[in-house]
Protein backbone atom coordinates (compact mmCIF):
# COMPACT_ATOMS: atom_id res chain seq x y z
CA UNK A 1 0.00 0.00 0.00
CA UNK A 2 1.46 3.05 -0.81
CA UNK A 3 1.37 6.83 0.71
CA UNK A 4 0.07 7.15 4.30
CA UNK A 5 -1.10 4.34 6.49
CA UNK A 6 -3.37 4.95 9.08
CA UNK A 7 -3.53 3.95 13.02
CA UNK A 8 -6.35 4.31 14.72
CA UNK A 9 -5.72 6.76 17.83
CA UNK A 10 -7.97 4.88 20.29
CA UNK A 11 -10.26 8.46 20.18
CA UNK A 12 -12.18 7.82 17.20
CA UNK A 13 -9.61 9.63 14.86
CA UNK A 14 -7.47 8.10 12.67
CA UNK A 15 -3.74 9.75 12.32
CA UNK A 16 -1.95 9.22 8.95
CA UNK A 17 1.54 7.66 9.42
CA UNK A 18 4.63 8.78 6.87
CA UNK A 19 6.02 5.79 4.92
CA UNK A 20 9.43 6.67 3.88
CA UNK A 21 10.24 7.73 -0.22
CA UNK A 22 6.29 8.05 -0.34
CA UNK A 23 4.04 11.27 -0.80
CA UNK A 24 2.77 12.68 2.30
CA UNK A 25 0.12 15.02 3.15
CA UNK A 26 -1.07 17.69 5.83
CA UNK A 27 -1.08 16.01 8.95
CA UNK A 28 1.14 13.32 8.45
CA UNK A 29 3.66 11.85 11.10
CA UNK A 30 6.77 10.03 10.07
CA UNK A 31 6.93 6.27 10.89
CA UNK A 32 10.08 4.48 9.51
CA UNK A 33 9.39 1.04 8.24
CA UNK A 34 11.21 -1.53 10.16
CA UNK A 35 14.74 -1.92 8.42
CA UNK A 36 14.12 0.89 5.95
CA UNK A 37 16.47 3.58 7.83
CA UNK A 38 20.20 2.83 8.04
CA UNK A 39 20.96 5.88 10.20
CA UNK A 40 24.62 5.17 10.47
CA UNK A 41 27.95 6.39 8.53
CA UNK A 42 28.29 3.51 5.67
CA UNK A 43 32.12 3.98 4.48
CA UNK A 44 35.14 6.57 5.37
CA UNK A 45 36.52 7.69 8.46
CA UNK A 46 33.13 7.42 10.43
CA UNK A 47 32.24 4.64 9.15
CA UNK A 48 29.63 3.01 11.63
CA UNK A 49 28.79 5.94 13.32
CA UNK A 50 25.01 5.83 14.64
CA UNK A 51 22.92 9.07 13.50
CA UNK A 52 20.16 9.89 15.57
CA UNK A 53 17.58 11.96 14.71
CA UNK A 54 16.20 14.26 17.43
CA UNK A 55 12.88 13.33 19.07
CA UNK A 56 9.76 14.92 17.25
CA UNK A 57 11.66 16.67 14.70
CA UNK A 58 10.05 16.21 11.18
CA UNK A 59 12.70 14.54 8.89
CA UNK A 60 12.59 12.14 6.41
CA UNK A 61 16.35 10.53 6.03
CA UNK A 62 17.48 9.01 2.49
CA UNK A 63 17.57 5.58 3.33
CA UNK A 64 20.76 3.51 3.88
CA UNK A 65 20.39 1.44 0.61
CA UNK A 66 19.92 4.66 -1.72
CA UNK A 67 22.83 6.49 0.28
CA UNK A 68 24.59 3.50 -0.84
CA UNK A 69 24.40 3.54 -4.33
CA UNK A 70 24.25 7.04 -4.84
CA UNK A 71 27.90 7.40 -3.74
CA UNK A 72 28.74 4.02 -5.16
CA UNK A 73 27.94 5.83 -8.24
CA UNK A 74 30.05 9.45 -6.84
CA UNK A 75 32.58 6.76 -5.84
CA UNK A 76 35.49 8.57 -7.53
CA UNK A 77 34.42 12.21 -7.26
CA UNK A 78 34.19 12.93 -3.52
CA UNK A 79 37.68 13.04 -2.57
CA UNK A 80 38.28 16.72 -1.56
CA UNK A 81 35.17 17.67 -3.35
CA UNK A 82 33.03 20.59 -2.39
CA UNK A 83 29.48 19.33 -1.29
CA UNK A 84 25.82 20.96 -1.03
CA UNK A 85 23.58 18.96 0.53
CA UNK A 86 19.90 20.79 0.32
CA UNK A 87 16.65 20.00 2.62
CA UNK A 88 19.79 18.60 4.63
CA UNK A 89 17.21 16.61 7.46
CA UNK A 90 19.25 14.42 9.42
CA UNK A 91 22.46 15.26 6.92
CA UNK A 92 23.08 11.56 6.40
CA UNK A 93 24.22 12.32 2.88
CA UNK A 94 26.62 15.46 3.47
CA UNK A 95 28.11 13.51 6.77
CA UNK A 96 28.50 10.73 4.65
CA UNK A 97 30.45 12.53 2.01
CA UNK A 98 32.72 14.08 4.64
CA UNK A 99 33.21 10.50 5.95
CA UNK A 100 34.74 9.78 2.29
CA UNK A 101 36.56 12.67 1.76
CA UNK A 102 35.06 15.72 0.85
CA UNK A 103 37.10 18.93 1.97
CA UNK A 104 33.92 20.68 2.88
CA UNK A 105 30.02 19.96 3.30
CA UNK A 106 27.25 22.93 3.15
CA UNK A 107 24.20 21.95 4.60
CA UNK A 108 20.78 23.78 4.05
CA UNK A 109 17.46 23.24 6.26
CA UNK A 110 14.97 25.42 6.65
CA UNK A 111 13.82 24.56 10.08
CA UNK A 112 16.25 25.35 12.84
CA UNK A 113 15.64 22.87 15.51
CA UNK A 114 16.80 21.06 12.44
CA UNK A 115 19.72 22.83 11.56
CA UNK A 116 20.49 23.13 15.66
CA UNK A 117 20.28 19.24 15.74
CA UNK A 118 22.74 19.47 12.59
CA UNK A 119 25.21 21.65 14.20
CA UNK A 120 25.20 19.23 17.29
CA UNK A 121 26.04 16.21 15.28
CA UNK A 122 28.98 17.97 13.00
CA UNK A 123 30.51 19.00 16.66
CA UNK A 124 30.06 15.01 18.42
CA UNK A 125 31.91 14.22 15.20
CA UNK A 126 34.18 15.97 14.98
CA UNK A 127 33.61 17.46 11.44
CA UNK A 128 32.21 21.16 12.32
CA UNK A 129 35.74 22.49 10.90
CA UNK A 130 34.74 20.90 7.63
CA UNK A 131 30.75 21.31 7.38
CA UNK A 132 28.43 24.86 7.51
CA UNK A 133 24.75 25.16 8.49
CA UNK A 134 22.66 27.79 6.56
CA UNK A 135 19.34 28.44 8.04
CA UNK A 136 16.68 29.53 5.43
CA UNK A 137 15.17 28.06 2.71
CA UNK A 138 17.07 26.11 -0.27
CA UNK A 139 16.16 28.58 -3.11
CA UNK A 140 16.56 31.14 -1.23
CA UNK A 141 20.13 30.13 0.13
CA UNK A 142 21.37 29.31 -3.28
CA UNK A 143 21.01 32.37 -4.20
CA UNK A 144 23.18 33.89 -1.51
CA UNK A 145 25.80 31.32 -1.79
CA UNK A 146 25.82 32.10 -5.96
CA UNK A 147 26.37 35.86 -4.73
CA UNK A 148 28.77 34.89 -2.01
CA UNK A 149 30.97 32.97 -4.90
CA UNK A 150 30.60 29.63 -3.70
CA UNK A 151 31.06 26.82 -6.24
CA UNK A 152 30.02 22.96 -5.26
CA UNK A 153 31.46 19.97 -7.49
CA UNK A 154 28.25 17.85 -6.11
CA UNK A 155 25.12 18.73 -5.02
CA UNK A 156 22.22 16.76 -3.55
CA UNK A 157 18.90 17.70 -3.14
CA UNK A 158 15.79 15.53 -1.57
CA UNK A 159 12.79 18.32 -1.32
CA UNK A 160 9.29 17.21 -0.02
CA UNK A 161 7.98 15.00 -2.97
CA UNK A 162 4.85 17.19 -3.31
CA UNK A 163 4.40 20.66 -4.54
CA UNK A 164 6.72 22.40 -7.33
CA UNK A 165 9.71 22.62 -4.84
CA UNK A 166 12.22 20.41 -7.02
CA UNK A 167 11.66 21.88 -10.23
CA UNK A 168 12.32 25.94 -8.45
CA UNK A 169 15.02 24.29 -6.54
CA UNK A 170 16.82 23.11 -9.86
CA UNK A 171 16.07 26.17 -12.03
CA UNK A 172 17.52 28.10 -9.25
CA UNK A 173 20.62 25.52 -9.06
CA UNK A 174 21.16 26.49 -12.98
CA UNK A 175 21.08 30.21 -13.09
CA UNK A 176 23.04 30.75 -9.37
CA UNK A 177 26.45 29.84 -10.75
CA UNK A 178 26.61 27.78 -7.43
CA UNK A 179 27.18 24.39 -8.95
CA UNK A 180 30.82 23.75 -10.79
CA UNK A 181 30.55 23.26 -14.66
CA UNK A 182 31.61 20.11 -14.31
CA UNK A 183 29.90 19.44 -11.39
CA UNK A 184 26.29 17.01 -10.86
CA UNK A 185 23.74 17.36 -9.17
CA UNK A 186 21.19 14.65 -7.75
CA UNK A 187 18.13 14.53 -7.01
CA UNK A 188 16.10 12.12 -5.00
CA UNK A 189 12.05 12.10 -6.25
CA UNK A 190 9.59 9.43 -5.77
CA UNK A 191 9.69 7.52 -8.75
CA UNK A 192 5.95 8.27 -9.73
CA UNK A 193 7.05 11.78 -10.00
CA UNK A 194 10.49 12.24 -11.82
CA UNK A 195 11.53 15.61 -11.83
CA UNK A 196 12.09 17.19 -15.41
CA UNK A 197 14.51 15.78 -17.49
CA UNK A 198 15.57 19.50 -18.79
CA UNK A 199 15.19 22.66 -16.30
CA UNK A 200 17.23 25.46 -16.80
CA UNK A 201 20.89 24.92 -17.88
CA UNK A 202 21.03 21.62 -16.41
CA UNK A 203 19.99 18.15 -18.08
CA UNK A 204 19.42 14.55 -16.71
CA UNK A 205 21.72 12.32 -18.11
CA UNK A 206 21.49 9.38 -15.79
CA UNK A 207 18.45 7.79 -13.84
CA UNK A 208 18.37 5.14 -11.13
CA UNK A 209 15.32 3.67 -9.32
CA UNK A 210 15.94 2.14 -5.77
CA UNK A 211 12.03 0.80 -4.37
CA UNK A 212 10.08 3.63 -3.87
CA UNK A 213 12.97 6.41 -4.43
CA UNK A 214 14.36 7.80 -7.99
CA UNK A 215 17.89 9.25 -8.30
CA UNK A 216 18.28 11.56 -10.81
CA UNK A 217 21.70 12.89 -12.60
CA UNK A 218 22.20 16.11 -13.63
CA UNK A 219 24.85 18.05 -15.63
CA UNK A 220 25.58 21.15 -16.37
CA UNK A 221 24.63 21.77 -20.65
CA UNK A 222 28.08 23.37 -22.39
CA UNK A 223 27.91 26.92 -23.10
CA UNK A 224 29.21 27.24 -26.96
CA UNK A 225 31.19 30.28 -27.69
Amino acid sequence: MFGPRRQNTGKGKEKKLYVPGRMCYNDCEFIPEPGEWNLRIIAGSLRGTRLQAGSGLAVRPTTGRVREALFNIVAERVLESRFLDLYAGTGAVGLEALSRGASLAVFVENDWRVAAELKRRLDETGLAAKGRVRLGKATAVVGALGVEGRVFDLVFMDPPYSGELMTKTLFRLSESGVVDPAGWVIAESSFRRPPSDRVGGLYVWRRERYGESLLSFYRAEEKSG
